[in-house]
């Protein structure tokens, strides 16, 4: 239906009805309110008329009261007087007096209005009857209404004074002429309509109600109600015409117009290559509806401008297809890539023009089939001229009820970036220099190559004199030799070994199900052949050793990367036996196993230094001559762990040595120990503690000062404590040791030679380091009693000591036998399980303690 039609059915069914339908609504209310008006003037009027008798009847019993007395005592001739004054009057003309005596009802006043006497026996009775000394109540005699006031005189009797009430009477209750008819009745009339009502009066006779019935008139309310004449009529027809003038005026400032805009949208074509805006006229609205649209024309022919700019621009070529993947649109990149015009494209199947089967209608036919709203990216190869390799990208194309119309396909030629990834991969895992995986790619593959095999060796190479080449002949020639070594060993495998360089002069290889045996007749092979390889430069030649590690793994327990590091270990200890060596790992070799758990004792010192795990032992020493007045301990570390269990040293020292902690574990046993003598200075006077230092603080970067500034913050005397530092030690570190030992004497500290006799050391040493005690090595105390050649080492090295003022220590002594040789040799101290057992620091005060008590 067409807006004109719609416009006016729109009048015609819906504005004229609604004119009609308003204005019935109108009327009804209205005479609603008119209805609501009149009810409430009707009460308004009972409640006057009530009202209105009850004010009568109280001026009717104020006379009342004012006249009964004086009747009630007036003689005849008194009463005659009286009356005539009384008949004369205004008031007399419904009024009657009555006096009640004795039961009898009579008149005052000769010739006023008589009662019946049965109505008179009526009104003494019920006034008898009630005993009330007055009384105010209508009376109906008939259909005439009388209002009956009494006021008692004297003890039974009554003055009463009636008055007939006339309709004229009560219609003068009203106020207004609203009120047609006031009457009296003994009964209450159905009220057929609204327009009669009934109020109830006090009766005289209680068995027998009043009512006064008041009839309404409709006559001031039926001007002002609503009725259909010939004005409201000529009103209908006048609006009918002003709605019809509006439709004309309407059709024609408004419906041409559009019809003229809409007739121009018909002709709009999206797609059509110029841009054609519309024109309007008629109004200002359908003008803003005309720009509008030409807005949107112009932004489509802009954005299909811009699209079309855009896909003969871009670099990838891109292909529209419809939903029967015929081709509907190739840009310029297409059709060089497919070395086909794009007019003799279109309509040609997308698999026929790529030449890739079907398998690419296919895979368009699923893009479209699943409602793919990612695009579906893969790799084909394209047979053009040229083979290449193509990225194509498959995406669907929705229309405005996201309806899939087509697709987009986007081909990319990655030929060159394929290439580049290729050779980018290869230097990723392979080293450059031997060809070889590089430790990267060969940690990747080797647990799968490890799920493979039924056992597993794994071996770790290192070369040995390598470095002589590169120092000598330059990294040139090294990376040749390496070229060399790689050859010759990969002529000694065959296709179950995995070989890699998997550091600068190391190779890792993985031998699949072969026998301890044949593994090291295969590695003794890789040896052989190693060896040959001669590096001839400069007029020199040069050959390269093996150390090789090994560690064997058997399905289903076979952890590469586990055996590649038990490997190494191996490896190390092959390089301690010398040049072209082979060692197998046995978790049984306690030296092994401690290489092997170094790291992650390294982690748990640190983590004990910074958690303050670190516990400070002692051993006491004792002197054995009449001169020795200090009492002298070493200080020993233990490492508490979490779950209390005490590690002694050689389970983390030579970690801790391989790591360099040293330094910061002696530091943190410097500290305790300098904290424990500073809460105990009653040992001060007469107790020395021995604190070791590692060969990596001695001569260490700060190690002095730190000692110092640690006395100095807790305030200890230097002649309680003793630096213990070994021969070893001291003769590798001699130029800086002998400087820190110079400048920690100046400080009043004493110095003990560790393990005396057990390294290279000389007299001529001894005789140049600045130290107060000699330890001997227990090597040679533990047999002092039982061999001769001993006996003469300790007492030679005695002797020597005596003469150049040093006192001596002897370590290991374990027995009381010991004990009477080195007092016979004239040992000034003894230390070992004989003299007492390492304790608990913290223990020693009170162990002191208990010994001076028990002495006294």
């Amino acid at each position: 239906m067409r807006i004109g039609n719609k416009i006016l059915v729109f009048i015609v069914g819906f504005c004229l009805p609604a004119v009609v339908l308003v204005s019935y609504c109108l009327g009804v209310w209205f005479d609603h309110r008119v209805e609501l008006l009149r009810q409430d003037n009707v009460r308004h009027e009972l409640a006057n008329i009530q009202q209105q008798f009850r004010i009568d009847v109280d001026r009717l019993g104020f006379l009342t009261n004012i006249y009964a007395s004086p009747l009630s005592h007036l003689d005849s001739e008194q009463l005659k007087s009286l009356e005539s004054s009384w008949l004369e009057s205004s008031m007399s003309g419904n009024l009657s007096w009555f006096i009640l005596r004795d039961g009898n009802l009579q008149n005052v006043f000769q010739n006023e209005q008589p009662i019946a006497e049965a109505n008179r026996q009526e009104i003494a009775k019920a006034i008898t009857t009630q005993a009330k000394p007055e009384f105010a109540s209508a009376y109906l005699i008939g259909d005439k209404g009388y209002v009956v006031t009494a006021v008692a005189s004297h003890l039974g009797e009554y003055v009463l004074l009636v008055r007939q009430l006339t309709e004229r009477d009560l219609l003068e209750y009203a106020q207004t002429s609203l009120v047609a008819r006031v009457s009296m009745s003994n009964v209450v009339t159905a009220h057929h309509s609204s327009h009669s009502s009934s109020v109830a009066l006090p009766s005289l006779i209680s068995q027998q109600p009043i009512y006064l019935h008041v009839e309404f008139s409709d006559d001031p309310f039926r001007d002002v109600k609503l009725s259909l004449d010939w004005v409201s009529l000529a009103v209908i027809l006048l609006g009918i015409l002003i709605v019809a003038l509006g439709y004309v005026w309407l059709r024609a400032c408004l419906l041409q117009p559009f019809k003229s805009l809409m007739q121009q949208l018909a002709l709009v074509d999206p797609m059509a290559s110029v841009y054609r805006p519309v024109t309007s006229e008629g109004n200002e609205e359908l003008s803003v509806l005309a720009n509008r649209v030409n807005s949107l024309l112009a932004r489509i022919y802009q954005q299909k401008e811009r699209g079309k700019i855009t896909l003969e621009s871009i670099a990838e070529a891109v292909i529209l297809t419809d939903i029967e993947a015929k081709v509907i649109y190739m840009n310029p990149k297409a059709e060089t890539l497919l070395e086909v015009a794009s007019s003799n494209a279109v309509g040609e199947s997308l698999a026929s023009l790529l030449k890739a089967g079907e398998q690419l209608n296919q895979a368009v036919f699923h893009c479209i089939r699943l409602g793919e709203t990612m695009p579906q990216v893969a790799k084909i190869k394209l047979l053009t001229t040229m083979p290449r390799i193509i990225e194509r990208s498959i995406s669907n194309v929705l229309n405005h009820e996201k309806e899939i119309v087509g697709t987009v396909v986007v081909l990319r030629d990655i030929t060159q970036e394929e290439l580049l990834k290729h050779q980018l991969q290869k230097r990723a895992n392979f080293d450059g220099i031997t060809g070889l995986l590089n430790r990267q790619a060969f940690e990747e593959q080797l647990p799968e190559f490890a799920s493979q095999a039924r056992s597993l060796a794994v071996c770790y190479l290192d070369l040995e004199q390598f470095k002589l080449i590169n120092d000598s002949c330059g990294h040139t020639a090294g990376d040749r030799m390496l070229a060399m070594v790689a050859r010759a060993i990969q002529s000694c495998l065959g296709p179950q070994e995995l070989l890699a360089r998997i550091g600068g002069d190391e190779f890792g290889l993985v031998i699949c199900d072969r026998t301890a045996l044949a593994v090291a007749q295969l590695l003794k092979q890789i040896i052989a052949q190693v060896s040959l390889q001669v590096l001839h430069d400069k007029n020199c030649n040069y050959k390269v050793g093996l150390s090789i590690g090994v560690a064997f793994g058997r399905a289903p327990y076979i952890n590469a990367q586990e055996l590649l590091k038990d490997a190494d270990i191996a490896c190390i200890a092959a390089k301690a036996k010398g040049t072209n060596q082979i060692h197998i790992y046995d978790d049984k070799d306690k030296e092994l196993t401690y290489q092997r758990n170094a790291p992650k004792w390294a982690v748990r010192i640190a983590q004990a230094i910074e958690e303050n795990e670190l516990l400070l032992y002692y051993q006491p020493i004792r002197g054995l001559g009449a001169s020795s007045k200090r009492q002298r301990m070493e200080v020993l570390l233990r490492i508490q762990e979490p779950c209390g269990r005490i590690l002694a040293p050689a389970q983390f020292i030579a970690a801790a040595e391989r790591f360099k902690l040293m330094p910061e574990i002696d530091k943190e046993v410097i500290r305790k120990a300098f904290l424990w003598l500073s809460l105990n200075s009653q040992l001060w006077q007469d107790h020395c503690i021995s604190i070791n230092l590692s060969g990596n603080s001695l001569g260490a970067e700060g190690m002095v000062e730190y000692i110092a500034k640690q006395q100095q913050i807790f305030d200890i005397p230097s002649q309680c404590v003793c630096f213990e530092i070994t021969e070893t030690t001291a003769i590798q570190n001699r130029h800086r040791g002998m400087e820190m030992l110079r400048q920690l004497r100046k400080l009043g500290f004493s110095f003990a030679l560790d393990d005396f006799g057990s390294g290279f050391a000389s007299y001529g040493y001894l005789r140049e380091l600045p130290v107060d005690y000699v330890k001997i090595d227990g090597c040679f105390v533990k047999n002092l009693a039982v061999n001769a050649k001993d006996y003469a080492i300790v007492k030679s090295i005695q002797d020597v000591c005596r003469v150049m003022g040093i006192e001596t220590v002897a370590e290991f002594v374990e027995n009381q036998e010991i004990i009477d040789r080195l007092q016979t040799i004239g040992i000034n101290y003894a230390q070992g399980y004989a003299i007492g057992r390492p304790q608990p620091l913290a223990s020693y005060c009170e162990q002191f303690e208990t010994r001076l008590a028990q002495r006294a």
